[in-house]
C-alpha cells in the first residue's frame, strides 16, 4: 500500500508525500474561499460545502471560520447539522456526524495521531482513525474529540470537555476525561435550564 491507501487504515504513514499534498492543497483553496464569503452569501456557501465534503445533507450551517486539514473532503454530515464559529475538523481520514447534531464554537474533532516513540515522530509518522458522531447531539463549547471516537445518538458534551472514549446513546458527558453525568431523563421534559420550565404551550 502507498501512503494515500494508508491514510485510511489506521496504519502508520508519511503525510508529507506529495500526491498527499496535493489533494490537501487543493481542498484548502476551497476552504480558502469558503471562508471567504460574505454574511449574505448563503447560497453560495451552501454551493462551495456541497463541494468541499464528502456528504452535506440539506439544512446544514457552519459559521465561518472554519478549520480542516482536507477542508471536509473526508467529512460528512447529515441534515440540519449546525457548526458555531471555529470548528475545527481534523479530517486526515473520515468523520461522520449524524442530523440534527449541533456544535457550539471552537470545537475540535480529531482523526490524526503520531505514534509515542520519539525515532517514529521524528521520521514524519502519522496514523489516522474515524470518528463517528450520532444523530441529535450537542457538542459544547471548546470540546475536544479524539482520534477513533464513537458517540451515541442524543448526546450532550458539555463545554471544554476531552472525549477519550466512546459514549452511549442518551447521556449527559463532561470533563477532562469525559466522563458520563447522568442519563437524559423524565426531568429534561420538564426543564430546560436549571430551574426553567419548558413552556410547551408555547412551543
Amino acid at each position: 500500500m502507498n501512503n494515500g491507501e494508508k491514510q485510511h487504515t489506521g496504519d502508520l504513514y508519511l503525510p508529507g508525500d506529495s500526491q498527499i499534498m496535493e489533494r490537501q492543497l487543493q481542498c484548502l483553496e476551497r476552504l480558502y474561499d469558503y471562508n471567504a464569503t460574505r454574511p449574505f452569501e448563503q447560497e453560495k456557501r451552501a454551493a462551495v460545502l456541497k463541494q468541499m465534503f464528502a456528504e452535506i445533507g440539506e439544512g446544514c450551517y457552519i459559521e465561518p471560520p472554519l478549520h480542516a486539514n482536507f477542508g471536509g473532503r473526508h467529512v460528512h454530515f447529515g441534515k440540519n447539522v449546525y457548526a458555531n464559529f471555529n470548528l475545527t475538523l481534523v479530517d486526515d481520514t473520515h468523520i461522520y456526524v449524524g442530523d440534527n447534531t449541533m456544535f457550539g464554537p471552537n470545537v475540535t474533532v480529531a482523526t490524526a495521531g503520531h505514534p509515542i516513540l520519539p525515532e517514529l515522530r521524528e521520521q514524519g509518522y502519522q496514523y489516522n482513525a474515524p470518528v463517528h458522531i450520532g444523530k441529535n447531539c450537542w457538542i459544547g463549547a471548546g470540546v475536544i474529540i479524539l482520534p477513533g471516537i464513537t458517540l451515541g445518538d442524543n448526546v450532550v458534551v458539555g463545554a471544554g470537555s476531552v472525549v477519550a472514549g466512546d459514549l452511549p446513546s442518551n447521556v449527559v458527558a463532561v470533563g477532562n476525561p469525559c466522563r458520563i453525568l447522568r442519563e437524559v431523563s423524565e426531568r429534561d421534559k420538564e426543564y430546560y435550564f436549571k430551574n426553567r420550565e419548558i413552556d410547551w404551550t408555547k412551543l
